[in-house]
């Protein structure tokens, strides 16, 4: 009788209380990593806006000073999409058309998720200075290779990068941080 009850003892296994310990720690620890997961999720969907905004500013300024016509990026808050567009000219109609720029190098991006232009400054020589809060805006890069001053911020309301674009050299870089840290300059080469 003494071997038959140890045996009981041990073939008895878990209880109901432990298992559900053992379920509902796992469950804790599964929702503190899917939280953390999200918020990564979010960070990097920006980070990644980012850096295809700061490529597509970057190909037009090659784009502009190959072809030797102007290239745009144009940025359309409403749809949360930006773009490269170059000049054709139509043989049939004689005029120059704008085209989107599709190619392995280039193409539409639509911004996912939450992610949105939160803040977008261009400096146009040409329009005689800012140009804000437009729906539909321009950066133009020009055949030698200067652009439009501008200053575009891309984020989630949480995390923020900025790409700025230095109006006489045409060039592109990109920053953590919100607009506000970045200082917008116009540089005349003339006077220096």
């Amino acid at each position: 009788m003494d071997r038959s009850r140890r045996y009981m003892a041990r073939a008895r296994g878990f209880t109901l209380v432990e298992l559900l310990v053992v379920v509902a720690l796992i469950a804790l620890l599964g929702s503190l990593g899917g939280g953390m997961y999200a918020g990564t999720h979010n960070q990097l969907l920006v980070e990644k806006a980012a850096r295809q905004f700061l490529l597509a500013a970057k190909y037009a300024r090659i784009k502009a000073i190959e072809q030797g016509r102007p290239c745009e990026l144009r940025l359309d808050a409403q749809v949360k999409k930006f773009m490269v567009t170059t000049t054709q000219w139509n043989a049939e109609t004689g005029a120059g058309e704008v085209v989107v720029v599709r190619d392995y190098y280039s193409k539409p991006v639509e911004l996912e998720g939450n992610v949105t232009f939160e803040a977008v400054k261009i400096v146009s020589l040409a329009a005689g200075g800012m140009m804000e809060e437009e729906p539909q805006q321009r950066i133009r890069f020009r055949p030698d290779g200067s652009a439009e001053s501008a200053v575009v911020q891309i984020g989630d309301g949480e995390t923020h990068y900025t790409v700025a674009i230095v109006a006489s050299t045409g060039k592109a870089s990109l920053s953590v941080g919100t607009a506000d840290e970045v200082k917008m300059a116009v540089i005349d080469l003339d006077q220096q």
